[in-house]
């Protein structure tokens, strides 16, 4: 070791091919290295190999040597490193076992809610319960809390579908998909039901964004494992995908399904209803196509159907009137012809002999709804091969300038006699609009039924302005023809139907007694929320007199007012003083107003630029304690404001004048008057976790910070 130590050490001091003898002692022969010629060997002992000092030749290396591994002290932060003393080691592992000894305690302490020991299936019936009973976040606290935690059970995949399934009802997306996940770490395989509710909940997720992310990605995760989805579990990944205005991944789930051998049903065009109904500009012209080819596949639609349906008119426009003629009128020319009563009758009779329905085509469907083709994007304008079909019919250039014709004269007339507009413009009907305004019953006797292609009128040219509710619900063959529909298809209207055929009719006296003598003879009770639409309907229309009619109805039929009722009255009240006089009459039957019905009476006083009346109601809301909102902070900012081109100095408003004043109270008002907050969807649902496991996680965090602070200093 001491010669390979000399031996560098001369190496380093004498030049680069020298000849170097060492000589450790007179016993040990001395060590000669290979020398040049010119050179006499040099003889060096020990002793002046150590009293030797380095050569200048090469100056650098010793600095580069020392230099080497010295760059961590530039960037490390910490300085020193120690060991866990067996002390403290000893230690850990001494409180890690007191903490071993309480969990067993706690365990043989534990009672069950029975004073026995229960198993896993008692648990899953026991949680079915709850949630049946709506108590969901009871049942997570049994599972998580008595089942995993107090008798340390062992649970099935059963006990995770059941409460999977409950979060995908509730929305509770996050809990779902935990307890997925924990499923999969204990090594449980999960069925066709987890699937299902896994859907459900991202279907039922208040975001519908972050919902659909959460569907996609595990449909990728199936795909991957080549898990097979059921019928059921492929209607939950329409429903998702559906409720996100998806059409496009609409389709190919349906293309997903009829690859897996599945059937299309009523359920599935459910879907794709209310996939229509996400489209507020088209969404109607989309649902009437959807119900089109629902029928051409011979599938019989239910209650629900015609709800949606019904949805689709209130929520939804028709787009673009040409394209809306182009594929409503026109397709049904193309598909549907003359068919006699006989034949008819035995179509039927072969689709109730069929098990099956007529097999859908997913592509020309999807076509159809989503990429038109040149030809059908717009009518046929030529009117010669409009006379060569047929005779008795208008061009759409004619029937256009009729429309503007004949809402002319609608304008110019008496409108309590035009309750309806022209929405279908027929050859026929031409000389009864340029004669007069038609009643209801002669207009109604050759409008058709756009939900039966097959009952239309010949004559039909083109589709008119549709904008209201009412007009979408003529295209259906207004109350009459839409309930004749369905008696046709042996179904009866319930309490839903009835509530939703009142959301989209006009708001006049004769179609609501027509409705509750419908309802009447059909069986269905009416209930609070049918007149509380019957009010919001007429309040919306300025009829405050109406509204309160409503009103006095429901306290003959015996059927108490709630908030609801007193806040689709408030959309009426214009003035001060019927807004005050409805604050009175909600104190009256022990109703607080909330911030819904100060939001109504807020809108309107802003409508009016009332602001002694915005002051009033400031001055109540302070009063009752009632929070604003956010939608009544963001209709306050918009009634302070000063319009854009205003000037105080140059010209006087009159409505105007008592901004400043209405603008100082404003702020002072938000000074002292706390505001709403907006709880989480999901905080219902939720725990809180029990003072002690809180307190030994502060500790547990407490002393993992002293050890990390113990070992930096």
């Amino acid at each position: 070791m001491l010669r390979c130590a000399l031996l560098r050490a001369a190496l380093r001091c004498g030049p680069t091919g020298a000849a170097l003898r060492v000589s450790g002692s007179s016993a040990s022969p001395p060590l000669l290295l290979s020398a040049s010629s010119g050179s006499p060997p040099l003889l060096l002992h020990r002793r002046q190999l150590c009293t030797s000092t380095p050569s200048p030749a090469a100056p650098t290396q010793p600095e580069e040597e020392e230099r080497f591994g010295g760059y961590c002290s530039d960037f490390s932060s910490r300085t020193s490193f120690r060991r866990a003393s067996p002390e403290q080691q000893e230690l850990s592992y001494q409180r890690a076992g007191e903490e071993e000894v309480e969990d067993e305690k706690k365990i043989r302490g534990f009672r069950t809610r029975t004073g026995r020991r229960n198993t896993a299936y008692w648990y899953f019936l026991q949680c079915k319960k709850l949630i049946r009973e709506n108590r969901l976040a009871e049942a997570l606290q049994l599972f998580e809390g008595d089942m995993l935690k107090g008798e340390r059970l062992q649970p099935e995949e059963f006990n995770y579908s059941v409460l999977i399934g409950g979060c995908g009802r509730a929305g509770y997306v996050k809990k779902a998909f935990q307890l997925y996940s924990n499923m999969k770490k204990r090594g449980l395989e999960p069925s066709d039901a987890t699937y299902t509710a896994l859907f459900n909940a991202c279907a039922q997720s208040p975001w519908k964004q972050s919902g659909l992310e959460q569907a996609l990605k595990l449909r990728q995760e199936l795909r991957r494992k080549n898990v097979p989805l059921s019928a059921i579990t492929h209607h939950a990944l329409l429903k998702t995908v559906a409720l996100s205005g998806n059409l496009k991944a609409c389709f190919q789930v349906l293309r997903d399904m009829l690859q897996s051998g599945q059937a299309i049903t009523q359920e599935t065009f459910q879907y794709l209803l209310m996939c229509c109904v996400e489209d507020k500009q088209q969404g109607f012209r989309l649902a009437l196509q959807v119900w089109h080819q629902m029928l051409s596949a011979g599938m019989k639609p239910d209650q629900q159907n015609y709800n949606i349906l019904l949805r689709a008119a209130r929520d939804c426009g028709i787009g673009d009137p040409a394209m809306a003629s182009a594929l409503l009128l026109k397709g049904r020319e193309e598909s549907g012809t003359k068919v006699t009563a006989q034949r008819r009758r035995q179509r039927s009779k072969v689709r109730e002999e069929t098990p099956h329905s007529k097999p859908l085509d997913v592509d020309s469907f999807e076509s159809l709804l989503l990429a038109l083709p040149a030809d059908a994007s717009t009518p046929d304008t030529n009117p010669g091969s409009l006379s060569q079909s047929r005779d008795n019919t208008l061009d759409l250039s004619q029937a256009e300038n009729l429309r503007r014709n004949d809402g002319n004269t609608q304008r110019e007339g008496d409108p309590s006699n035009l309750t309806e507009q022209t929405q279908l413009l027929t050859l026929s009907s031409r000389n009864d609009l340029l004669s007069g305004p038609p009643t209801a019953r002669s207009q109604n006797s050759h409008l058709p039924n756009l939900l039966d292609p097959s009952t239309c009128c010949s004559d039909v040219v083109a589709l008119g302005t549709v904008s209201t509710t009412s007009d979408r619900l003529a295209l259906m063959g207004n109350l009459e023809g839409f309930l004749g529909k369905m008696a046709n298809d042996g179904l009866k209207p319930t309490i839903k139907t009835i509530t939703l055929l009142a959301d989209v009719m006009e708001p006049s006296s004769q179609l609501i007694q027509s409705l509750i003598s419908v309802a009447t003879e059909s069986g269905v009770k009416l209930d609070v929320a049918f007149f509380n639409t019957l009010i919001r309907k007429a309040a919306k229309a300025g009829d405050l007199g109406g509204a309160k009619a409503v009103k006095v109805l429901m306290a003959e039929r015996n059927l108490p007012a709630n908030a609801q009722t007193f806040c689709g009255i408030a959309l009426a009240c214009s003035r001060q003083k019927d807004g005050l006089q409805l604050l009175s009459d909600m104190e009256a039957c022990g109703i607080k107003p909330n911030a819904h019905v100060f939001s109504a009476l807020i809108s309107q006083a802003s409508r009016r630029l009332d602001y002694a009346y915005l002051h009033e109601l400031l001055k109540q809301m302070h009063r009752l304690q009632v929070p604003p909102n956010e939608v009544i902070i963001r209709q306050l900012e918009f009634a302070a404001q000063y319009p854009p081109n205003y000037d105080q100095f140059k010209s006087k408003n009159t409505y105007l004048e008592k901004i400043d004043g209405f603008r100082g109270f404003y702020r002072q008002w938000l000074e002292f008057m706390p505001g709403e907050e907006t709880p989480h969807p999901w905080d219902k649902y939720r725990f809180p976790k029990p003072e002690a496991e809180q307190d030994r996680v502060s500790s547990q965090n407490q002393s993992t910070n002293s050890n990390q602070y113990s070992e930096t200093t």
